[in-house]
C-alpha cells in the first residue's frame, strides 16, 4: 500500500543528456527480476556523493568514499554499479574485495580504470555478495546502455518498494534550460543520518570545480536527511549527484544567476524523491508532515521534528486514527531542548488549534482532531514559541503491516 503515489511515467522521465543506464537480470535474489544497474557519464561530468553514518557501513560504502576521495588521482568518476538483492555489508574483507572486483570487472567491460567506478548495493545484510552472477551480467547491462532507461532503472535498484520511484523536471535559467532526473529506492531502514537510502540525479548543468560537493550536503539535508520511518539508519545509504555539463548553463560560482535556480530544483526533485520513499513506508496508511517553527536555531527545531516523527507510540496512534496527541507533547518534551518553556508551546493538528500555551487549547474538540486524522495525509505544526527558526520533517504511520514486511523480509 502506497499513501498517495502515482506510478512513474517513462514518458516523463527526460533523457539527460551525457548519461546512460544499462539494466541486466543477474538472479542476485531472485530469478528473472532486474537487480543490476549500471550507469555511464561522459567525460568532463562531476559526481558528489553523500553516505550513511553507520559504523557497519557496507563495503560499497567505503569504495565509493575512497573513488570519491581519489577522484583526481585516476580521472573523473564515469560509471556507478547498482545490485539489489544483496547488501554486502557486514561481509568484512571479502566484502571490500567483492566490490572491487566488481569496479574491476565493469572497468574491463567500458574501457576505463576500475577507480572511475562507483559500485553499489542493497538487499540483505551479513551475506556473501554472489559476486560470479553478477560479473556475468555485467556485459549485458553494458550492451544495452541507452539514455532513455530512467523508469527500468528505478525497478532494478528496489528491495522491499511496492513501486519504482523517480521523478524528472525541465527548468528554465538565464543562460538556457537544464534538465534533472533522478530515482531513489527505500521503504524501510529509512532514519535521518545521511543518507536514508539509495538515490541518484542526474543533471546536464554543468558546475566548477568544488561546487557540487557542498551543493550535494545541501540537497540532502534538506530532503533525504528530512525524512523518517522506522529509525533504522542502513548499512547501505548513499545519495549522489551526478553532473554532465552537457548543456549550455555551466555555473562558476554560488553568485552564478543559475546556481540558485538549479540549487532550488535540486531540492525541489531531492525532496519529492524522499517523499515517495515515506509514502511508499513499509506497511504506511498515513503521510505525515511535522512542521516545526518559532525555534532559537533550526537544530532545535529538528530535534523536535525528529523526536516526534520518530516516537513509535506517536506513529501507531496516527494509524489508528486515534487523537492520544498528548504523546506528541511528550516527544517534544524529550526531544533535548533543556531551556523549553513548554508555556509558549502551540500545536495544531491540520486546520484544529490542539495546544495552546502548553495546554490542551480549551476550544478544542476530539471530534476535530479525529476528523482531520482520518485522513490520508495530515500536517502536525508546533510553535516553540522562542523565535524564527523553522525545521519539517516526512514520516509515515506505523501499522501491523511493518511488523509483517519485517518478520517475512529473507523469506
Amino acid at each position: 500500500m502506497t499513501v498517495n503515489l502515482p506510478l512513474p511515467q517513462k514518458s516523463e522521465l527526460k533523457p539527460v543528456k551525457g548519461f546512460e543506464m544499462g539494466i541486466a537480470k543477474a538472479g542476485i535474489k531472485k530469478a528473472d527480476r532486474k537487480d543490476l544497474l549500471v550507469m555511464r557519464l561522459a567525460p568532463g561530468s562531476q559526481v558528489a556523493g553523500v553516505f550513511t553514518l553507520n559504523r557497519f557501513c557496507a563495503a560499497p560504502v567505503q569504495v565509493c568514499r575512497e573513488h570519491l576521495a581519489q577522484e583526481g588521482r585516476h580521472g573523473e568518476i564515469r560509471a556507478l554499479v547498482v545490485n539489489t538483492g544483496n547488501a554486502n555489508a557486514g561481509t568484512g574483507e571479502q566484502g571490500m574485495k567483492h566490490a572491487l572486483e566488481t569496479c574491476a570487472a565493469l572497468a574491463k567491460d567500458l574501457g576505463i580504470n576500475p577507480a572511475q567506478i562507483l559500485p553499489f548495493s542493497t538487499g540483505v545484510i551479513l551475506e556473501p555478495l554472489p559476486i560470479e552472477k553478477i560479473i556475468a551480467a555485467l556485459p549485458a547491462a553494458v550492451a544495452n546502455l541507452g539514455d532513455d532507461q530512467w523508469l527500468d532503472a528505478a525497478e532494478a535498484i528496489m528491495t522491499t518498494d511496492t513501486q519504482p520511484k523517480a521523478s524528472s523536471v525541465t527548468i528554465q535559467t538565464p543562460a538556457g534550460s537544464v534538465v534533472l532526473t533522478g530515482i531513489c529506492k527505500g521503504a524501510g531502514m529509512i532514519h535521518p543520518n545521511m543518507a536514508t537510502m539509495l538515490g541518484f540525479i542526474a543533471t546536464d548543468a554543468g558546475f566548477a570545480p568544488g561546487l557540487l560537493g557542498d551543493l550535494t550536503r545541501d540537497v540532502a539535508d534538506l530532503s533525504f536527511n528530512a525524512i523518517t520511518i522506522d529509525g533504522d539508519t542502513s548499512t547501505n545509504d548513499s545519495f549522489i549527484i551526478m553532473a554532465t555539463g552537457q548543456s549550455s548553463v555551466q555555473i562558476q560560482s554560488i553568485s552564478d544567476p543559475a546556481y540558485a535556480i538549479v540549487r532550488d530544483a535540486l531540492v525541489g526533485l531531492a525532496r519529492k524523491l524522499a517523499q515517495m520513499i515515506v509514502r511508499d513506508g513499509e506497511g504506511a496508511t498515513k503521510f505525515m508532515t511535522i512542521e516545526v517553527v518559532g525555534g532559537k536555531t533550526a537544530e532545535e527545531c529538528r530535534l523536535v521534528a525528529k523526536a516526534v516523527a520518530h516516537s513509535p507510540l506517536v506513529k501507531t496512534a496516527f494509524f489508528a486514527s486515534d487523537p492520544n496527541l498528548g504523546r506528541i507533547l511528550a516527544a517534544i518534551g524529550y526531544a533535548g531542548i533543556t531551556d523549553l518553556d513548554v508555556n509558549h508551546v502551540q500545536m495544531w493538528l491540520g486546520d484544529v488549534w490542539v495546544a495552546k500555551d502548553g495546554g490542551r487549547n480549551p476550544s478544542y474538540q476530539e471530534a476535530d482532531g479525529q476528523r482531520v486524522m482520518q485522513a490520508p495525509e495530515i500536517t502536525v505544526k508546533i510553535d516553540l514559541g522562542r523565535g524564527t527558526a523553522s525545521q519539517t520533517m516526512w514520516t509515515c504511520d506505523l501499522s501491523h503491516d511493518y511488523v509483517s514486511i519485517n518478520a517475512d523480509y529473507r523469506s
